[in-house]
Protein backbone atom coordinates (compact mmCIF):
# COMPACT_ATOMS: atom_id res chain seq x y z
CA UNK A 1 0.00 0.00 0.00
CA UNK A 2 1.80 3.55 -0.84
CA UNK A 3 1.32 6.71 1.49
CA UNK A 4 -1.98 7.86 -0.84
CA UNK A 5 -3.99 4.86 -0.17
CA UNK A 6 -2.70 4.85 3.39
CA UNK A 7 -4.09 7.97 3.82
CA UNK A 8 -7.22 7.46 2.43
CA UNK A 9 -8.06 4.60 4.17
CA UNK A 10 -7.15 6.28 7.14
CA UNK A 11 -9.32 9.39 6.67
CA UNK A 12 -12.09 7.00 5.17
CA UNK A 13 -11.82 4.80 8.40
CA UNK A 14 -12.22 8.13 10.77
CA UNK A 15 -15.16 9.06 8.88
CA UNK A 16 -16.69 5.64 8.96
CA UNK A 17 -15.79 5.84 13.12
CA UNK A 18 -17.24 9.89 13.46
CA UNK A 19 -20.60 8.16 11.50
CA UNK A 20 -21.08 5.53 13.95
CA UNK A 21 -20.35 7.43 16.67
CA UNK A 22 -23.07 10.11 15.61
CA UNK A 23 -26.51 9.36 17.93
CA UNK A 24 -29.15 8.32 15.32
CA UNK A 25 -32.44 10.46 15.04
CA UNK A 26 -35.17 9.45 17.60
CA UNK A 27 -37.88 7.73 16.10
CA UNK A 28 -41.22 9.60 16.70
CA UNK A 29 -43.91 7.83 19.03
CA UNK A 30 -47.29 7.77 17.37
CA UNK A 31 -50.28 8.03 19.43
CA UNK A 32 -54.23 7.24 17.80
CA UNK A 33 -56.26 9.47 19.74
CA UNK A 34 -59.28 7.73 19.38
CA UNK A 35 -60.10 4.07 18.15
CA UNK A 36 -63.46 2.43 18.43
CA UNK A 37 -62.55 -1.37 18.84
CA UNK A 38 -66.28 -3.71 19.59
CA UNK A 39 -66.58 -7.38 19.53
CA UNK A 40 -69.02 -9.08 17.63
CA UNK A 41 -72.84 -9.23 19.25
CA UNK A 42 -73.51 -12.00 21.37
CA UNK A 43 -75.28 -13.46 24.51
CA UNK A 44 -72.63 -13.12 26.75
CA UNK A 45 -71.52 -9.66 25.40
CA UNK A 46 -74.82 -7.81 23.83
CA UNK A 47 -75.03 -4.63 21.87
CA UNK A 48 -76.88 -1.69 23.80
CA UNK A 49 -80.29 -1.70 22.02
CA UNK A 50 -80.65 0.73 19.41
CA UNK A 51 -76.89 0.50 18.23
CA UNK A 52 -75.12 -0.49 15.53
CA UNK A 53 -71.41 -0.24 14.56
CA UNK A 54 -69.82 1.94 12.28
CA UNK A 55 -68.71 -1.04 10.46
CA UNK A 56 -70.21 -4.91 10.15
CA UNK A 57 -67.01 -6.53 10.54
CA UNK A 58 -66.14 -6.35 14.53
CA UNK A 59 -62.79 -4.29 15.26
CA UNK A 60 -61.03 -6.66 17.14
CA UNK A 61 -58.12 -6.37 18.69
CA UNK A 62 -55.79 -8.13 17.00
CA UNK A 63 -56.75 -6.32 13.55
CA UNK A 64 -56.49 -2.85 15.48
CA UNK A 65 -52.95 -4.64 16.37
CA UNK A 66 -52.37 -5.29 12.54
CA UNK A 67 -52.98 -2.01 11.06
CA UNK A 68 -51.08 0.01 13.59
CA UNK A 69 -48.31 -1.68 12.94
CA UNK A 70 -48.40 -1.29 9.42
CA UNK A 71 -48.24 2.20 9.90
CA UNK A 72 -45.73 2.49 12.81
CA UNK A 73 -48.37 3.30 15.64
CA UNK A 74 -47.20 2.51 18.66
CA UNK A 75 -49.84 3.56 21.00
CA UNK A 76 -53.76 3.70 20.85
CA UNK A 77 -56.56 5.13 23.31
CA UNK A 78 -59.61 3.24 22.75
CA UNK A 79 -62.89 5.25 22.78
CA UNK A 80 -65.39 2.51 23.60
CA UNK A 81 -68.53 2.77 21.29
CA UNK A 82 -71.96 3.03 22.13
CA UNK A 83 -72.99 -0.49 21.25
CA UNK A 84 -70.50 -1.45 23.79
CA UNK A 85 -73.34 0.30 26.84
CA UNK A 86 -71.75 1.08 29.33
CA UNK A 87 -68.74 -1.53 29.19
CA UNK A 88 -65.22 -0.56 28.75
CA UNK A 89 -63.91 -4.24 29.48
CA UNK A 90 -62.31 -5.00 25.98
CA UNK A 91 -60.10 -1.90 25.81
CA UNK A 92 -58.50 -3.24 29.21
CA UNK A 93 -58.38 -6.87 27.78
CA UNK A 94 -56.16 -4.76 24.72
CA UNK A 95 -54.10 -3.36 27.25
CA UNK A 96 -53.58 -6.95 29.20
CA UNK A 97 -52.87 -8.56 25.59
CA UNK A 98 -50.62 -6.14 24.91
CA UNK A 99 -49.00 -3.83 27.82
CA UNK A 100 -47.77 0.05 26.74
CA UNK A 101 -49.54 -0.15 23.49
CA UNK A 102 -53.33 0.12 24.52
CA UNK A 103 -55.58 2.15 26.98
CA UNK A 104 -59.09 3.13 27.15
CA UNK A 105 -61.44 5.79 28.05
CA UNK A 106 -65.15 4.67 29.66
CA UNK A 107 -68.57 5.79 30.53
CA UNK A 108 -70.40 7.11 33.62
CA UNK A 109 -74.23 7.72 34.32
CA UNK A 110 -73.98 11.72 33.80
CA UNK A 111 -77.52 11.89 35.34
CA UNK A 112 -76.44 9.71 38.43
CA UNK A 113 -74.59 11.90 40.95
CA UNK A 114 -74.25 8.22 43.03
CA UNK A 115 -71.43 7.22 39.69
CA UNK A 116 -69.50 9.78 41.99
CA UNK A 117 -67.66 7.86 44.23
CA UNK A 118 -66.68 5.65 40.90
CA UNK A 119 -64.71 8.60 40.31
CA UNK A 120 -62.44 8.54 43.34
CA UNK A 121 -60.93 5.16 42.04
CA UNK A 122 -61.43 5.39 38.06
CA UNK A 123 -57.98 5.52 37.42
CA UNK A 124 -56.86 3.05 39.74
CA UNK A 125 -58.97 0.92 37.23
CA UNK A 126 -56.55 -1.00 35.13
CA UNK A 127 -55.48 0.75 31.65
CA UNK A 128 -58.53 3.09 32.31
CA UNK A 129 -57.77 6.47 31.32
CA UNK A 130 -60.48 8.95 31.88
CA UNK A 131 -64.54 9.61 30.58
CA UNK A 132 -65.52 9.67 26.98
CA UNK A 133 -69.27 12.02 27.02
CA UNK A 134 -71.28 11.35 24.01
CA UNK A 135 -73.85 14.36 24.61
CA UNK A 136 -76.99 13.89 22.75
CA UNK A 137 -80.82 14.19 23.02
CA UNK A 138 -82.54 15.18 26.22
CA UNK A 139 -78.88 15.06 27.76
CA UNK A 140 -77.59 18.29 26.46
CA UNK A 141 -80.28 19.99 28.81
CA UNK A 142 -78.06 18.17 31.58
CA UNK A 143 -75.38 20.93 30.16
CA UNK A 144 -77.27 23.82 31.97
CA UNK A 145 -79.92 22.76 34.73
CA UNK A 146 -77.48 21.30 37.16
CA UNK A 147 -77.89 17.76 36.23
CA UNK A 148 -74.22 16.96 35.35
CA UNK A 149 -72.54 19.64 38.23
CA UNK A 150 -71.92 16.66 40.40
CA UNK A 151 -69.74 15.07 37.28
CA UNK A 152 -67.59 18.29 36.72
CA UNK A 153 -66.92 19.05 40.09
CA UNK A 154 -66.00 14.91 40.62
CA UNK A 155 -63.67 15.36 37.38
CA UNK A 156 -61.48 17.83 38.69
CA UNK A 157 -61.32 16.78 41.93
CA UNK A 158 -60.62 13.34 41.34
CA UNK A 159 -58.20 14.02 37.96
CA UNK A 160 -60.60 12.47 35.76
CA UNK A 161 -59.69 13.77 32.07
CA UNK A 162 -63.15 14.15 29.78
CA UNK A 163 -63.33 13.69 26.36
CA UNK A 164 -66.62 14.79 25.17
CA UNK A 165 -68.59 15.21 21.50
CA UNK A 166 -72.31 17.19 21.17
CA UNK A 167 -74.56 17.81 18.89
CA UNK A 168 -74.07 21.63 18.45
CA UNK A 169 -74.26 22.01 22.19
CA UNK A 170 -69.97 23.05 22.06
CA UNK A 171 -70.50 26.69 22.68
CA UNK A 172 -71.92 25.37 26.31
CA UNK A 173 -68.42 23.99 26.98
CA UNK A 174 -67.50 27.49 27.69
CA UNK A 175 -69.21 28.18 31.21
CA UNK A 176 -68.16 24.51 32.30
CA UNK A 177 -64.37 25.04 31.42
CA UNK A 178 -64.63 28.26 33.07
CA UNK A 179 -66.08 27.30 36.55
CA UNK A 180 -63.96 24.25 36.62
CA UNK A 181 -60.24 25.60 35.86
CA UNK A 182 -58.84 22.13 37.05
CA UNK A 183 -61.06 19.85 34.75
CA UNK A 184 -59.47 18.66 31.85
CA UNK A 185 -61.91 19.01 28.82
CA UNK A 186 -61.00 17.15 25.37
CA UNK A 187 -63.29 17.98 22.34
CA UNK A 188 -63.58 15.45 19.74
CA UNK A 189 -63.24 15.14 16.14
CA UNK A 190 -62.51 19.26 16.35
CA UNK A 191 -66.02 19.72 17.63
CA UNK A 192 -67.74 18.78 14.56
CA UNK A 193 -70.46 16.12 14.80
CA UNK A 194 -72.38 14.34 11.67
CA UNK A 195 -75.23 16.45 12.22
CA UNK A 196 -73.06 19.73 11.76
CA UNK A 197 -71.61 18.19 8.76
CA UNK A 198 -75.15 17.39 7.24
CA UNK A 199 -76.49 20.36 7.78
CA UNK A 200 -73.28 22.41 6.61
CA UNK A 201 -72.05 24.11 9.64
CA UNK A 202 -68.43 23.01 9.70
CA UNK A 203 -66.98 26.51 9.24
CA UNK A 204 -69.15 27.90 12.53
CA UNK A 205 -68.24 24.92 14.26
CA UNK A 206 -64.69 24.88 14.02
CA UNK A 207 -65.03 29.05 15.08
CA UNK A 208 -66.74 27.54 18.19
CA UNK A 209 -64.00 24.87 18.83
CA UNK A 210 -61.30 27.98 18.25
CA UNK A 211 -62.76 29.51 21.02
CA UNK A 212 -63.06 27.67 23.46
CA UNK A 213 -58.86 27.68 23.39
CA UNK A 214 -59.26 30.57 25.98
CA UNK A 215 -59.25 28.26 28.31
CA UNK A 216 -56.23 26.58 29.08
CA UNK A 217 -58.21 23.55 30.50
CA UNK A 218 -60.05 22.58 27.02
CA UNK A 219 -57.79 20.99 24.14
CA UNK A 220 -58.91 19.02 20.92
CA UNK A 221 -58.64 16.42 18.93
CA UNK A 222 -57.67 17.24 15.41
CA UNK A 223 -59.56 13.80 14.20
CA UNK A 224 -61.95 12.44 11.61
CA UNK A 225 -60.44 14.50 8.59
CA UNK A 226 -61.36 12.19 6.14
CA UNK A 227 -64.94 12.09 7.41
CA UNK A 228 -65.52 15.93 7.13
CA UNK A 229 -63.78 16.23 3.74
CA UNK A 230 -65.59 16.56 0.40
CA UNK A 231 -62.50 15.69 -1.51
CA UNK A 232 -59.79 13.05 -1.61
CA UNK A 233 -56.47 12.48 0.29
CA UNK A 234 -54.86 14.53 1.42
CA UNK A 235 -58.35 16.31 1.88
CA UNK A 236 -56.89 19.97 1.10
CA UNK A 237 -60.14 21.14 2.20
CA UNK A 238 -59.99 20.69 5.96
CA UNK A 239 -56.10 22.26 5.57
CA UNK A 240 -57.55 25.94 7.04
CA UNK A 241 -59.96 24.11 9.46
CA UNK A 242 -57.10 22.44 11.47
CA UNK A 243 -54.71 24.90 11.08
CA UNK A 244 -57.13 27.71 12.59
CA UNK A 245 -57.22 24.89 15.68
CA UNK A 246 -53.82 24.51 15.70
CA UNK A 247 -53.15 28.42 15.99
CA UNK A 248 -55.79 28.37 18.40
CA UNK A 249 -54.44 25.80 20.86
CA UNK A 250 -50.68 24.84 20.11
CA UNK A 251 -49.23 21.75 19.73
CA UNK A 252 -49.47 20.73 23.67
CA UNK A 253 -53.08 21.00 23.28
CA UNK A 254 -54.12 19.14 19.94
CA UNK A 255 -53.92 15.71 19.23
CA UNK A 256 -53.88 13.67 16.03
CA UNK A 257 -56.50 10.77 16.26
CA UNK A 258 -57.87 8.75 13.81
CA UNK A 259 -61.31 7.45 14.89
CA UNK A 260 -60.56 5.23 11.60
CA UNK A 261 -64.29 3.59 11.68
CA UNK A 262 -66.14 6.22 11.11
CA UNK A 263 -64.82 6.67 7.78
CA UNK A 264 -63.54 3.31 6.74
CA UNK A 265 -63.99 3.11 3.68
CA UNK A 266 -62.20 6.35 2.53
CA UNK A 267 -58.96 6.09 3.26
CA UNK A 268 -56.15 4.07 4.35
CA UNK A 269 -55.40 4.30 7.95
CA UNK A 270 -51.54 4.68 6.73
CA UNK A 271 -52.74 7.47 4.60
CA UNK A 272 -54.36 8.80 8.28
CA UNK A 273 -50.67 8.80 9.44
CA UNK A 274 -49.21 10.73 6.63
CA UNK A 275 -51.82 13.52 6.05
CA UNK A 276 -50.08 14.94 9.35
CA UNK A 277 -46.57 14.05 9.21
CA UNK A 278 -46.34 14.69 4.95
CA UNK A 279 -48.97 17.18 4.12
CA UNK A 280 -49.88 19.26 6.84
CA UNK A 281 -46.27 21.54 5.87
CA UNK A 282 -47.60 24.17 8.98
CA UNK A 283 -46.71 22.11 10.84
CA UNK A 284 -43.21 21.42 12.50
CA UNK A 285 -40.90 18.75 13.38
CA UNK A 286 -41.03 20.07 17.20
CA UNK A 287 -44.87 20.43 16.85
CA UNK A 288 -45.42 16.98 14.89
CA UNK A 289 -43.87 15.76 17.99
CA UNK A 290 -46.10 17.06 20.61
CA UNK A 291 -49.36 16.43 17.95
CA UNK A 292 -48.69 13.01 16.98
CA UNK A 293 -48.20 11.83 20.47
CA UNK A 294 -46.19 13.42 23.02
CA UNK A 295 -49.40 15.94 24.04
CA UNK A 296 -52.19 13.21 24.42
CA UNK A 297 -49.50 10.70 26.56
CA UNK A 298 -48.92 13.92 28.71
CA UNK A 299 -52.64 15.78 28.91
CA UNK A 300 -54.09 12.02 29.85
CA UNK A 301 -50.78 11.24 32.16
CA UNK A 302 -50.31 8.03 30.29
CA UNK A 303 -47.20 6.93 31.30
Amino acid sequence: MDRREFILGAAGATLASTALAQPMPKRRSIVDAQIHLWRPNSPEKPWAPGTRPQIWEPMSIDRVVAIIDDAGVERVVIVPPTLEGERYDYGQEAARRYPGRFATMGHVRLEDPSEAKRLATWREQPALLGVRLNIVGDQEKWLVDGTADWFWAAAQEFGVPVMFLTRGKLGLFGPIAQRFPGLSLIIDHMGVSSEALKDGLLPETIQTAAALAKYPNVSVKLSATPLFSKEAYPWHDMDDHIHRLFDAFGPKRCFWGTDVTNSYIKASYHQRVTHFTEELKFFTSEDLDWVMGKAILEKLRWA
